[in-house]
């Protein structure tokens, strides 16, 4: 019987991982990762590989493995996924969003696309490495984190500030979310994350005069809130140029032949299809409400009114756009952070981006890779913090009518398999040749 390669397995890896109800409501409630990583260290295990389980709390748990190089003195590369979902209420799906059901040539689930279906081609490619024997150039860590859904606190946060010795000598990451392909313009191109907005999750507290709901009060809370998030919510951040959305939108126009108008990006997005959502949400600042609470009765005027709003910040203008909040929210209107986490963004350059592109196009030589900009957030944001360089490279050639893009936290999330079998050829080529 012929040995096993990653694309033998990955589907099979995927609908199990899918089927354990990792649901993240970040709020530590819900059922946890320990089942799935469990399930990760024991696949791990099973090779012959040392499986290193932790919690960061009760269910909250990670998996981090290492398959030592032949002794280069390239630092370790660390390539990462986590195990949590965001919620999926079952009655809006087609199907249950825990069954990982194959329907169509698609794997359908929670998960599917954030992230299960890269953990699998990571423990798929791992696995044919160990059973091979196959020594990679540099160290290769496999880290598989929780909460990465609610920030990484419990996570790859939790695990750089209380095992960062599980990653000595990593100098590199690839994670979430990159290397897919685009239809732009009536061609396929790859998406190669090297940068990410910041994150800051800001509460609002509006303060003001309790009372009856019968009297005039010009000193309602719930009023003030209101007016302050109607202004941030309705406020246009300028369009702002970074180096990788520059880049990006170059080699757009390069592919396609239509103009880049800087005053006038639309028409280039006009030409990204699906992905026009996904890449226009990098070309400014946001701020988006998306919680209000007040109130206990309806005849009472509540004394304080909060809301909720997440806020993405371009690379270095975090303090600026924490500075315009408050001057949007006025007074009587506390603003404060919830959670807050840095942008990124590296150089469409090196060895190792060299070597993510030669892996793409060995598997389509037809291909197109360019660098973009993540409008939310990954747990490299954590690595960072141990001067690790990360990327999002989860590789996976996708039929243009999928609109994969808008699936990330959305209903009846699918990913084909042949996708996913791309996807384990391609991440095999380069972490054996890393």
């Amino acid at each position: 019987m012929s040995a096993l390669v990653p694309e033998d397995e990955v589907v099979r890896i995927c609908q199990e991982l899918i089927r354990f109800d990792t649901t993240n409501f970040g709020d530590n409630e819900g059922p946890g990762e320990r089942k799935a990583a469990e399930y990760t260290a024991g696949l791990i295990e099973e090779v012959g590989l040392e499986a290193t389980l932790f919690e960061s709390a009760p269910g909250r748990a990670s998996v981090v493995t290492r398959i030592a190089g032949t002794g280069s003195d390239k630092g370790a590369l660390v390539v990462h996924g986590h195990l949590d979902v965001v919620p999926a209420q079952k009655e809006d799906w087609t199907v249950d969003p825990f069954a990982a059901e194959e329907r169509d040539g698609l794997i359908w689930g929670r998960g599917a696309v954030d992230m299960k279906d890269m953990d699998a081609m990571i423990l798929s490619v791992m696995r044919s490495m160990a059973r091979d024997g196959r020594k990679p150039e540099r160290d290769l860590i496999f880290a598989f984190f929780a909460d990465e859904e609610a920030g990484g606190n419990y996570g790859a946060s939790w695990a750089v500030d209380n095992k960062p010795e599980l990653f000595e000598g990593a100098t590199e990451a690839i994670s979430e979310v990159g290397g897919f392909s685009a239809d732009i313009g009536g061609k396929r191109a790859y998406l190669l994350q090297t940068a990410e907005k910041g994150i800051a999750w800001l509460r609002l507290v509006a303060h003001g005069r309790a009372g009856h709901g019968s009297q005039i009060n010009t000193d309602n809370a719930v009023t003030r809130l209101a007016a302050a998030v109607a202004r941030i919510g309705a406020y246009e951040w300028p369009i702002e140029y970074t180096d990788t959305t520059r880049a990006f939108l170059e080699g757009v126009s390069e592919l396609t032949g239509v103009e880049f108008d800087e005053s006038n990006p639309q028409v280039l997005l006009d030409q990204l299809g699906t992905v026009a959502r996904f890449v226009g949400a990098t070309l400014q600042n946001t701020s988006n409400p998306s919680l209000l609470k007040a109130g206990y009765k309806h005849n009472v005027i509540p004394g304080t009114a909060e809301a909720l709003i997440d806020v993405r910040t371009l690379p270095g203008q975090a303090e600026a756009v924490f500075a315009r909040i408050q001057e949007l929210a006025g007074p009587g209107v506390d603003v404060s952070y919830d959670h807050k986490d840095i942008s990124l963004e590296v150089p469409f350059a090196g060895n190792l981006v060299d070597q993510m592109v030669d892996a793409l196009k060995t598997e389509d030589p037809e291909a197109t890779v360019l660098p973009y900009t993540l409008s939310g957030g990954t747990d490299n944001k954590s690595l960072s913090r141990l001067g690790i360089t990360g990327y999002g490279f989860a590789p996976l050639r996708l039929p243009k009518e999928l609109d994969f893009t808008g699936m990330f936290h959305g209903v009846d999330e699918r990913v084909p398999t042949q996708s996913l079998t791309f996807g384990a050829r391609v991440l095999d080529r380069l972490l054996s040749g890393c």
